[in-house]
């Protein structure tokens, strides 16, 4: 892989972006098909009214090939939340979803938010991992049945 670079997120992005959300995490986590639309749809509301001066979202590519995203999105008045943070599977282990992560944290800093929160699975494990690595807290966990599965729903939080 040569060289990965980070652009902004664009409307045309959508579709491959659904595409890649539903189609991972069918194959890795076995997710039904209402996963895509839940993403779609955030993406959707994105797309018709983020706030350009504390929302964005990114691209990470080699090559001209998109290799992953990450969204930083108001959640309140001091707290981004951090979303569609997303790898394709070549592009896992080399840096790429840090350089992501750090993009995006960085923002949130910059734009002036207190901390961060965000939502995952706890068979997330190597996102989470790096959640950890980079000070992230696990706050809550709690068992719960969605797209098709039983899984554990995680919130984390970041404080700057």
């Amino acid at each position: 892989m040569t060289d990965v670079a980070l652009r902004p997120f664009r409307p045309e992005d959508t579709d491959w972006l659904v595409d890649q959300h539903g189609g991972l995490y069918a194959r890795e986590a076995g997710f039904d098909d209402s996963f895509g639309p839940l993403v779609r749809s955030i993406l959707e509301a994105f797309n018709e009214g983020h706030d350009v001066s504390c929302e964005r979202g990114w691209i990470a590519e080699a090559d001209g090939q998109p290799l992953g995203s990450i969204f930083c999105v108001r959640h309140d008045e001091i707290t981004a939340k951090l979303r569609l943070f997303l790898l394709v599977p070549e592009a896992r282990g080399r840096g790429v979803g840090r350089l992501l992560l750090d993009q995006c944290m960085s923002f949130a800093r910059e734009t002036g938010y207190a901390g961060m929160t965000l939502w995952t699975h706890e068979s997330h494990q190597a996102a989470c991992a790096l959640y950890a690595r980079t000070g992230w807290s696990l706050v809550a966990s709690k068992p719960v049945h969605s797209f098709g599965q039983d899984l554990v729903e995680q919130t984390w939080v970041y404080r700057f």
